[in-house]
């Protein structure tokens, strides 16, 4: 029985962390970026936003900033390697940001909004495989980075949530995981 393109999609997406050209061009872009708006957003708040890291000079101070952090930071030899790879994963870098909404009529949770962020990211991707590219989302020291908080001018409440890494895979893409269902699942 054939499967269904977008189950499919949904059953065999893996990150890839060897991406390289190409990259989405404008109008993929724009489609990937609408994909993340429609994502579950109680009360409509849209508690997200992205910033969009592309062409040589916007990557370069992307790699600026990961490596001062490094430096301003002193995590050491290892955290800079680190950051040079992470710097040169990907031609377009999107950067998505929790920024809860407090003011609004009826607010709603922080966490809340901060799941409707991570449901975006994740719509990200699919929309970015859904077109043929691959990704990963990168987190961990970078994503508290003061320096890539202040670039993405970041407010008092503002999480960068991910930086995901979108371009062509280098490599053969992983196989799909937890295809065994038991240790997660439990009906009643």
């Amino acid at each position: 029985m054939r499967m269904n393109p977008t189950l499919q999609l949904l059953t065999t997406r893996r990150s890839t962390k060897q991406l390289g050209l190409p990259a989405p061009d404008a109008a993929q872009l724009e489609h990937i970026l609408q994909a993340a708006t429609q994502v579950p957003d109680h009360g409509h708040l849209t508690p997200w936003r992205f910033v969009v890291i592309q062409g040589e000079a916007a990557l370069q101070k992307f790699r600026t900033l990961l490596a001062d952090t490094v430096t301003q930071l002193n995590f050491g030899e290892d955290s800079m390697r680190k950051a040079e790879r992470v710097g040169h994963m990907a031609p377009l870098v999107i950067a998505v940001i929790s920024q809860p909404n407090f003011t609004a009529p009826k607010p709603k949770p922080e966490w809340e909004q901060l799941l409707s962020a991570a449901c975006a990211a994740y719509a990200a991707q699919l929309a970015a495989k859904a077109q043929g590219f691959d990704s990963v989302w990168i987190t961990g020291l970078w994503s508290n980075s003061p320096l890539l908080r202040a670039a993405c001018h970041c407010g008092e409440k503002d999480k960068i949530i991910g930086l995901l890494m979108i371009g062509t895979a280098k490599d053969e893409v992983a196989k799909p995981k937890n295809t065994d269902l038991t240790p997660f699942v439990t009906y009643w």
